[in-house]
């Protein structure tokens, strides 16, 4: 989907640049530093920096060059389609995509050399395309070791695994990684996290008596990552980690040694003075103790902002407010206190609603303790209608290049067309 700025015959040639109204601003260079930091604590392992969900919002395309820049070797997505819009892109580095449906494209994944996750079901149709691409396919198997998602069952391991390796005698697929999720890393004091370890190693040993000689073995996310070597094999899956969010309650980015890669900000589009008992916003839940000065800002739920989120923090000249009222579609209030005339000043100021944290402004963190949930979903959700501005590319990444013209360019979401 594209918002294009223009509609008809009219030009904004001359007007000032949209990304500046309203945009989620991502740092590459936070990118870079977060993939060096997970490297450094997953090494000798390798790292597969994970891109789904249009990189958790932050754009696939430009997250995934600068993860490579920055040492990861391999890519992860979900979805086939996420891993052929890579691939499209120019991106050929190893690359898997393992949840699935019937209906998923596996004779393109085939084609462009993605590599497959295989939880059992999968395996005919797998085997199908690479008949019908006269190629093999590379899969990487999945067990469900206790997560109880996707992946072949402990009971069901054996036959997957006679399977695959009759279809890999056969030269119609490859074995390349044996792999599976952790459930509860993020709470290092569960047991549950030994508990897969454990079942892991068993599903290793009888995978490789049976022959099976993976490339990659790999069960570590962010938060195992960081906290269970023990986890690491030959490779690590980072997610949240590469954004600069922390997966620990408790522990922040800058603690970990993280920087948060997302700035979701906007202007101030109106500042009124209002009486004593002014009601804000629909249900009119919040009224004023006093006279003061509301302030509008053009960030609502149909962007991303978690409609429940009332008492989510906005900094706008310094100081941090909490939202007002319900948040609306379109648009959500401050109240900036009694300031008086001075209230006109912060109309067009910048306002952050999220952040690095660095000036002790408000981050994704933030946010997610007002809405009730965590700092993957605030920023995985920040819509499509909100321009993404990505700022510290590469100087490889000019002028015609896939990625755009310059620093700062406009990277579209998932879905959305260049304007």
């Amino acid at each position: 989907m594209t918002y294009p700025v223009t509609t008809g015959d009219f030009s904004a040639a001359s007007g000032p640049d949209p990304l500046y109204e309203r945009s989620a601003v991502i740092d590459l260079d936070a990118i870079r530093h977060n993939v060096r930091r997970l490297a450094d604590a997953a090494s000798p392992a390798k790292v597969m920096a994970v891109v789904k969900a249009d990189a958790y919002g932050h754009g696939a395309v430009p997250v995934a060059r600068a993860a490579l820049e920055a040492g990861a070797s391999w890519l992860g997505v979900a979805h086939v389609s996420e891993a052929l819009a890579l691939r499209a892109a120019g991106i050929d580095a190893p690359l898997l995509a393992w949840l699935h449906t019937a209906e998923s494209n596996f004779a393109a994944a085939v084609a462009a050399g993605v590599d497959i996750g295989c939880s059992g079901w999968e395996l005919d149709r797998i085997v199908a395309a690479a008949r019908d691409q006269e190629r093999p396919a590379r899969i990487h198997l999945k067990v469900d070791t206790g997560l109880g998602r996707n992946g072949a069952t402990l009971d069901a391991w054996d036959q997957l695994l006679g399977e695959a390796m009759e279809y890999q005698d056969q030269g119609l697929l490859r074995v390349v990684g044996i792999f599976s999720h952790l459930s509860v890393a993020d709470e290092p004091e569960r047991p549950e996290t030994d508990e897969q370890l454990a079942a892991f190693r068993e599903v290793l040993a009888v995978a490789e008596d049976a022959g099976v000689d993976p490339e990659v073995r790999h069960l570590a996310n962010t938060p195992a990552t960081l906290s269970r070597p023990d986890t690491h094999f030959d490779m690590v899956r980072v997610g949240l980690g590469i954004y600069g969010l922390s997966p620990f309650e408790g522990q922040t980015s800058a603690e970990l040694g993280l920087r948060p890669a997302m700035t979701l900000r906007t202007l101030v589009s109106q500042c009124k003075q209002v009486p004593d008992g002014q009601g804000v916003s629909y249900g009119l839940r919040y009224r004023t103790s006093g006279p003061s000065t509301l302030a509008l800002i053009p960030l609502g739920y149909a962007d991303g902002v978690p409609r429940i989120a009332t008492g989510g923090p906005v900094r706008v000249a310094g100081r941090t407010y909490p939202v007002v009222g319900r948040i609306a579609m379109d648009q959500m209030v401050i109240d900036l206190g009694n300031i008086g005339p001075a209230g006109a000043d912060l109309f067009g100021a910048e306002a952050v609603l999220f952040g690095s944290g660095d000036d002790g402004g408000p981050t994704a963190d933030d946010w997610a303790v007002a809405a009730g949930t965590n700092n993957y979903e605030i920023v995985t959700r920040i819509s499509p209608r909100v321009p993404r501005r990505v700022i510290n590319e590469s100087p490889a990444v000019g002028p015609g290049s896939p990625a755009g013209d310059a620093p700062g360019v406009r990277i579209p979401a998932a879905g959305q067309a260049t304007p």
